[in-house]
């Protein structure tokens, strides 16, 4: 069962004629786009913007109407996916490498909808690297400035060469262990020198959709 695209196609459904959609990044989000696509060609009319290079792609394949930036002052919805998700509905982001577009396209959508299966559900916050984007200038400083905020930092590779974003940043997974007070960590973080944004996305989404393994989808809204 899968359980991804389970939680995905039933996010779609939040998707009205007319709307202006942000289109997130990563495995989840993929399943998104694909249902999307398919009701674009069932007659859905939306315009649409993509939170990566790769789901870009994804959406012209598919005939989903990606318009500029410029032309749109904010979206209706945008779904996305999540690497974890705790009952504050806040969220670790970035997985993908596209965590900075992400909170950018977040930041500008009247609703967020994350779609995730029951795996990334936790307690606290940080069994999953936090993904920190940095630039290269200097990185061997910003590298050691996140080390001494108690935590393990990880280069992230692909095929033994840096992972580079979309933007021609870096992504540094930094293990923290548990995050008790991700609010506090997310602005410690933005206050080094060389670090773009972090995957932390606090008080953003408004509803998370999670897929069990029994089949069963679960709603979470925003207290």
């Amino acid at each position: 069962m899968n359980m991804k695209r389970i939680a995905a196609e039933y996010a779609v459904q939040y998707i009205e004629d007319g709307m202006k959609v942000g289109l997130g990044t990563g495995s989840t989000a993929y399943w998104a786009i694909q249902r999307i696509g398919e009701r674009v060609k069932e007659g859905l009319s939306i315009q649409a913007v993509a939170t990566s290079k790769v789901s870009e792609r994804q959406a012209i394949e598919l005939g989903i109407p990606i318009i500029p930036f410029r032309e749109l002052d904010s979206l209706d919805v945008t779904i996305d996916g999540a690497d974890e998700v705790n009952s504050d509905l806040d969220l670790i982001k970035g997985g993908g490498g596209a965590l900075l577009r992400e909170k950018i396209v977040a930041h500008h959508s009247k609703r967020l909808i994350i779609v995730a299966d029951e795996r990334k559900l936790v307690q606290t916050l940080g069994q999953f690297p936090l993904p920190v984007e940095i630039v290269p200038f200097a990185l061997e400083w910003t590298l050691n400035a996140l080390q001494r905020l108690d935590c393990r930092t990880q280069l992230r590779t692909d095929e033994e060469q840096l992972f580079v974003t979309d933007n021609g940043n870096y992504i540094v997974d930094c293990n923290f262990g548990s995050i008790e007070l991700p609010f506090k960590l997310h602005n410690e973080i933005l206050g080094i020198p060389g670090v773009v944004d972090n995957g932390l996305f606090i008080g953003r989404a408004d509803l998370v959709v999670i897929a069990h393994y029994d089949g069963i989808v679960e709603v979470l809204k925003r207290k």
